[in-house]
C-alpha cells in the first residue's frame, strides 16, 4: 500500500515540476537564454574557421611535399616509351608549321623565277593583244552573234515541251525536234568557227563553250519534263527524281511552288539558262536575300583573277612555249623534257587560279545574283586519293549531270558499272577533245587520248597506291599528266601557224 499510495504523489511532482517550466518566461530570462545560445554558436563558429584553417595548412604540407618527391622522380628519371612525331605510328597530325614552310618557299621559288623572267623579256604584259585575241575585225563580231543566236535553240526546246504538254506532239515526235535541235546546238557553232576566219580562238572557245553548257542544260530539261508527263500519267503525288513538287519545306520564305506544266514558262526556262548549275529542277531551293557585301567580293575575285590569268600568260607562259620550239622539232629529248618541267608549274598555277575563279568566284555570284541556294560547285578534290575521287568531286555540276542523265541510265538499262564509267569518260574526253580542236582549227586527239587515258591510271592508282602516296599520284597527273595535252595543242598550234608565216 505505501508504494500505491507514492506512485501518485511522484506523479503529482513530475506534473508539477512539468507545468513549471512550461510557464512563459519573463524578459530578463528569455534574453539570457537567447545571449547564451548566440555565445555557443559563436564558439562553435570560431572552433570551425580554425579546423578549416588547420586542415588547408595540412594539405598545402601535403601538396609540397608531393610536388618536392614529383621534382625529385623527374631527376632521377626523365624518359619515357614513346614514338617519334614524324613516324606514322605516333599519331602526330598537326603538321601547320611545315605547310607554312612548303608555302614560304613556294612563294620565295617562284618570286625568284620572276624576277629572272623580268630581267630575261621586261615586261611583255599588253592589254591592246589581249583585246585582238577576241577581235580581228572591230567591225565584225562572230563569237558574240552566235552566242546571241543561241536563243533560238532555248525557245525551240521550250515551244516543244508546251506541245508535248498539251498533246499536240507525241513523245516519238518530240524524242526528234529535240535531237534535232541538240544535234544543231554542236554542229552549227562548230561549222561557223571552223569556216569563218574572223572567228579568233578565244571566242571560239566562248562560242563552243557557250553552246555546251546549253546542250547539257537542254537535255536535263527534256529530261525531266519527260519524268514529270511518265509520273502524271501515272498519277503519282511526289516526283522523287526531280523534286518537282517538293513538300513545304523544300522551299524557302514566299517562294511559290511549281508543278508541272506551270514550269514550262519563258521566265522559269531563263532562270534555268543563268543559274550555276547543269541539272533542272522545277522548284530549286532558293535563298533568303542578296548579300551586296559577298555579291562585291566575288565581283573583285572574279576581275583580279582575269587580269592575273592574261598578265601572268603573257609574262611567264608565252616566252617559255616560244623558247620550246626548236627543242621540240628537233626531238630533244632532254630539252623537251626541261621545256615541260619549266611549263608544268606555271600552267598548273593558271590552272589552279581559274578554278578558283571559275568555280568560286564567278558560280558564286551569279547564284547570290539569282538567290541559287545549292552552293556546292566543288568538294575536297585535293584530297583525293584516287583519280576516280578527283574527277567526281573537283566539278560538281558536271558530275550530277552525268550521274543523273547518263550513269544511272545505262545502269538502270542493264550494263555494268565498269561500262557505264568508260562511257562517261568516253562522253567525257568527246567534249574535251570538242572544246579544243575546233577553235583552235586543228585535229589531234591529245584532249580526248589524255581523257580516256584515265581509265587505265584510275584502275592502276586505286589498285596499288594508298593514303598519301595515292594523292601524290593524283597531284601528279594533275601537274605533269592533265597540262600535257594543253601544251601539245599550244605547240601545235604555234607551230602550225607562225612557222607557216617563217617560210
Amino acid at each position: 500500500m505505501g508504494d500505491s499510495d507514492a506512485t501518485p504523489r511522484r506523479r503529482a511532482t513530475f506534473a508539477a515540476g512539468l507545468g513549471g517550466s512550461m510557464q512563459p518566461m519573463n524578459g530578463k530570462s528569455a534574453a539570457a537564454s537567447q545571449s547564451s545560445v548566440t555565445a555557443d554558436f559563436g564558439r562553435d563558429n570560431g572552433l570551425g574557421k580554425r579546423d578549416r584553417m588547420v586542415e588547408i595548412a595540412r594539405a598545402k604540407s601535403k601538396s609540397e611535399k608531393h610536388k618536392r618527391r614529383n621534382d625529385i622522380s623527374e631527376r632521377m628519371s626523365c624518359h619515357k616509351t614513346q614514338e617519334s612525331l614524324l613516324s606514322s605510328s605516333s599519331g602526330f597530325s598537326n603538321y601547320r608549321g611545315i605547310l607554312n614552310w612548303c608555302v614560304v618557299m613556294l612563294v620565295l621559288s617562284n618570286a625568284r623565277l620572276f624576277l629572272e623572267n623580268l630581267l630575261r623579256y621586261g615586261i611583255l604584259v599588253d592589254p591592246i593583244q589581249v583585246i585582238s585575241l577576241f577581235l580581228k575585225d572591230p567591225y565584225s563580231w562572230p563569237a558574240a552573234c552566235l552566242v546571241i543566236a543561241s536563243n533560238l535553240f532555248i525557245l525551240v526546246a521550250l515551244y516543244t515541251e508546251r506541245q508535248l504538254s498539251k498533246g499536240s506532239f507525241t513523245e516519238r515526235v518530240g524524242f526528234q525536234v529535240h535531237c534535232i535541235n541538240m544535234v544543231n546546238m554542236l554542229t552549227f557553232p562548230a561549222a561557223v568557227v571552223l569556216l569563218v576566219p574572223s572567228v579568233t580562238p578565244v571566242g571560239g572557245v566562248f562560242v563552243v563553250g557557250t553552246h555546251t553548257i546549253l546542250f547539257l542544260k537542254l537535255y536535263s530539261y527534256k529530261d525531266v519534263n519527260k519524268w514529270c508527263r511518265e509520273l502524271s500519267s501515272v498519277k503519282a503525288k511526289k516526283l522523287a527524281r526531280s523534286l518537282s513538287c517538293p513538300s513545304a519545306q523544300h522551299l524557302n520564305g514566299g517562294d511559290r511552288k511549281v508543278c508541272y506544266p506551270g514550269n514550262l514558262t519563258i521566265r522559269d526556262m531563263y532562270y534555268f539558262v543563268f543559274a550555276p548549275t547543269l541539272c533542272y529542277e522545277l522548284n530549286f531551293p532558293r535563298s533568303p536575300n542578296i548579300r551586296m557585301s559577298f555579291l562585291l567580293r566575288r565581283l573583285f575575285e572574279m576581275l583580279f583573277f582575269m587580269q592575273m590569268l592574261v598578265g601572268l600568260t603573257q609574262q611567264w607562259m608565252i616566252p617559255i612555249i616560244e623558247s620550246s620550239m626548236k627543242p621540240l622539232e628537233d626531238m630533244d629529248l632532254t630539252r623537251m623534257t626541261e621545256r615541260l618541267l619549266r611549263l608544268a608549274v606555271p600552267n598548273h598555277l593558271l590552272w589552279l587560279m581559274f578554278f578558283y575563279g571559275f568555280f568560286h568566284s564567278s558560280m558564286n555570284f551569279s547564284a547570290e545574283l539569282l538567290r541559287f541556294g545549292d552552293r556546292q560547285f566543288y568538294n575536297d578534290w585535293w584530297n583525293s586519293e584516287t583519280v576516280t575521287y578527283f574527277w567526281q568531286n573537283w566539278n560538281i555540276p558536271v558530275h550530277k549531270w552525268c550521274l543523273r542523265h547518263f550513269y544511272k541510265p545505262l545502269l538502270r538499262r542493264g550494263f555494268s558499272k565498269m561500262v557505264s564509267q568508260s562511257a562517261v569518260f568516253f562522253l567525257s574526253a568527246f567534249f574535251h577533245e570538242y572544246l579544243v580542236s575546233i577553235p583552235l582549227r586543228m585535229f589531234r586527239l591529245w584532249a580526248f587520248t589524255g581523257m580516256m587515258a584515265q581509265i587505265p591510271l584510275a584502275w592502276c592508282v586505286g589498285r596499288y597506291l594508298r593514303g598519301n602516296y595515292g594523292n601524290a599520284a593524283v597531284w601528279m597527273s594533275i601537274i605533269i599528266g592533265q597540262p600535257f595535252a594543253v601544251l601539245m595543242y599550244v605547240h601545235d598550234f604555234y607551230v602550225l601557224h607562225y612557222r607557216q608565216e617563217a617560210d
